[in-house]
């Protein structure tokens, strides 16, 4: 490129540069080097305004950028998720009656009562009580008759909303709950409520139930 030509090149950058545009796009649109740019411009004086809106491009320019990157780590993440969820479901494979028998034991052994003479189950999550309920019924032979609900709630959360909830998942009906065990909350704790329904207790009054499973119990941990 001969002298005129890099001449009008050079008019064309500092007029764009007066216009406010900064050295990186003024070389992207004419297609030259960031370092001739950088020396053509350098005496060029910016407004205010214009040196705020460079300044707010570049913080722009540079969240994006950490948004992007953390967007695509989170996807990332997600993709492995979904693929070791995916891998587990297929390791575990099909699981017979004898399985599901097997884990209402250690189940109970993890979160049932073991002194005494009533069974119950505590939880507060769904899944983990609508498997034991039926595990009940299935393994223990309960009739719906025998179970009763306790609910252990906070006083700032819905009690009655909660035992519905409770109630639509066991299939245990709302006259066979009693009397809720209900805690005081402490507004002053910063607490994130993560249980809205509270903790559930199942429990059937059979003492000779219970020694049953006891029994199963000591034989698969105890013998």
């Amino acid at each position: 490129m001969g002298y005129a030509g890099k001449l009008d090149l050079k008019i064309k950058a500092r007029a764009l540069r007066k216009r406010g545009l900064s050295i990186k796009d003024i070389e992207k649109k004419l297609k030259v080097s960031r370092s001739s740019v950088s020396i053509w411009v350098r005496d060029v004086k910016l407004t205010r305004k214009q040196l705020e809106k460079l300044y707010l491009n570049k913080r722009t320019g540079a969240l994006r950028g950490c948004i992007v990157a953390a967007m695509n780590k989170i996807k990332k993440k997600d993709k492995l998720v979904k693929k070791l969820i995916q891998e587990g479901k297929k390791e575990v494979a099909r699981i017979s009656s004898r399985d599901k028998f097997v884990i209402g034991i250690a189940m109970y052994f993890a979160e049932g009562e073991k002194t005494g003479d009533n069974v119950g189950f505590s939880n507060t999550d769904p899944l983990a009580i609508k498997f034991m309920t039926d595990w009940f019924r299935k393994y223990c032979k309960v009739t719906e008759e025998k179970f009763r609900c306790y609910l252990y709630i906070h006083d700032n959360l819905d009690e009655v909303k909660a035992k519905k909830y409770w109630s639509k998942l066991t299939g245990i009906p709302l006259h066979q709950f009693r009397k809720s065990y209900i805690v005081k909350n402490n507004p002053n704790r910063l607490r994130k409520v993560r249980h809205v329904y509270g903790v559930l207790r199942v429990s059937i009054s059979n003492a000779n139930l219970h020694r049953k499973i006891m029994g199963w119990i000591s034989g698969i941990f105890k013998n």
